[in-house]
């Protein structure tokens, strides 16, 4: 009875649990508590349940989860080359565009896609005007596809067509490459559906220009390493997905004395040197495909549950699963992203989430990686503490820690990396990605940038389907 007394008459420490109407009436009570945000795992949803009861606790899963983080870890991305994607990828064929995110018809693409898509049939001189390529374009006569379908990615609209020229990125560790345009800028671009004769002449450029001189610059060296200049641009205040001033700085000093032993022009090598340093950016178009080479080098590792692919095409966002078959994509609609605006811009203008560069966050980096990065919060909005806290948020639903991409601020602990579908369903957090939002009109551009999550439906169809595969086999 007096310990019962003693408790009644102690001060009270209160952990809610759930709904936080309980929290805000003891607020006004002056009584201290924590809201502890708690869900039951997989949203309650039986079935769901049903599929983590399954793999919860299997060695075949756990053994290969590390086989593939190990993969990714060991994986070491060179820039090599720079060419015409026609030579360069695999199956690239002179009526073939690649987009970004997973399949989506002309019908149903976004409009910054289908600007750029139209701004690339008018670059090949297969149309003359948007008209004429608007036509060739619903007419069944050129083929679309994934980016990822040809060990390409590509930012926004992520469009690749045959002249293209695009970064040729070897992970020597296991021997295979991944490809990627030149990043064009801000402003007015291609990849943010951009088409005019303004556009059309800087990809000429790009193409006539710019990679003859990058290509010439490439074969004086033994390749330009990707990872070095990722892990120490983390060092440096990049997340190297929407914050690159460091890595392009880095890739800058890498790169300019290669271009001072070509036969340049004084002009020539101010033109392409220039290109590369006033675009803050263009480390993007190396990170990304360094990022896909060591995903793919992953991807095909049986029972394995980690994630190698996460793209968007602002019609559907979609993931690939190491464990399941290679380009099956699981999909649910594209969400909008919530940020920060430029001036005269909000919601209702924004096209819906676009482009691969999430393959950055995919390999844990971007915005994994946003703890490293206290001045992204100036782009995608929050605070510093914000960054900090998603970085954290993200060791919960992944199976392993990078040391090769430290972050600085978490006692530079290893980024977290090998996002587990499993642990995305248990615990209902989901990836955490930063952003670039584009006009939902072709050719407007970038309007703000921010937060977003895929939706939780493409985990759910990949786990369910992970199980009746897995399951059929062991019945066999």
């Amino acid at each position: 009875m007096s310990e019962n007394r003693g408790l009644i008459g102690s001060e009270l420490r209160v952990i809610n649990i759930g709904t936080p109407k309980f929290k805000e009436d003891l607020d006004l009570q002056n009584v201290e508590s924590v809201q502890f945000d708690w869900r039951p795992p997989a949203g309650g949803n039986v079935k769901l349940l049903e599929a983590l009861d399954y793999l919860q606790e299997r060695e075949k899963i756990d053994e290969a989860n590390q086989n593939v983080i190990k993969i990714i870890k060991d994986a070491h991305p060179f820039l090599v080359d720079i060419e015409p994607a026609i030579n360069a990828i695999p199956g690239m064929h002179k009526k073939l565009i690649l987009h970004s995110g997973p399949p989506v018809k002309w019908e149903k693409m976004a409009g910054p896609v289908k600007g750029a898509i139209i701004g690339a049939l008018i670059y090949e001189g297969l149309a003359t005007d948007q008209k004429e390529a608007e036509k060739l374009a619903e007419s069944g006569e050129i083929e679309f596809s994934p980016t990822h379908h040809y060990d390409a990615v590509g930012p926004m609209a992520g469009v690749i067509s045959p002249s293209m020229p695009v970064h040729v990125v070897e992970n020597r560790t296991h021997g295979n490459k991944a490809f990627c345009t030149v990043n064009e800028g801000l402003g007015k671009v291609l990849r943010f559906g951009a088409n005019s004769e303004e556009v059309i002449n800087r990809l000429k450029w790009i193409e006539e220009t710019y990679a003859p001189a990058l290509k010439n610059a490439l074969a004086l060296t033994d390749g330009i390493d990707l990872k070095s200049i990722t892990s120490q641009a983390l060092h440096m205040g990049d997340e190297c997905h929407n914050r690159n001033k460091a890595s392009t700085s880095l890739f800058y000093r890498e790169i300019i004395d290669y271009f001072l032993q070509t036969d340049l022009s004084k002009e020539n090598l101010r033109d392409v040197t220039g290109f590369i340093r006033d675009n803050e950016h263009y480390f993007l178009n190396l990170s990304m495909p360094a990022s896909k080479s060591s995903l793919d080098a992953a991807h095909g590792v049986k029972y394995s549950t980690v994630v190698t692919v996460m793209a968007r095409n602002g019609f559907e966002f979609g993931i690939q699963v190491s464990g399941l078959e290679k380009n099956k994509w699981f999909t649910a609609p594209a969400n909008l992203v919530k940020g920060m605006f430029f001036p005269g811009y909000n919601e209702e203008d924004a096209a819906l989430d676009l482009g691969d560069s999430t393959i950055t966050e995919t390999m844990g980096i971007g915005g994994f990686a946003m703890g490293a990065s206290p001045a992204i919060v100036q782009f995608v909005g929050g605070e510093v503490q914000d960054a900090i806290e998603y970085s954290e948020q993200m060791y919960e639903i992944t199976v392993g820690e990078n040391s090769n991409y430290s972050i600085p601020t978490l006692n530079f602990r290893g980024g977290a990396y090998g996002i587990d579908i499993r642990k995305v369903i248990e615990t209902n957090i989901l990836p955490v990605i930063n952003t670039g939002m584009a006009h939902k009109k072709a050719g407007i551009g970038q309007i703000g940038a921010g937060i977003v999550h895929p939706p939780v439906e493409c985990f759910e169809k990949a786990i369910t389907t992970f199980v009746d595969i897995y399951k059929e086999e062991a019945d066999e």
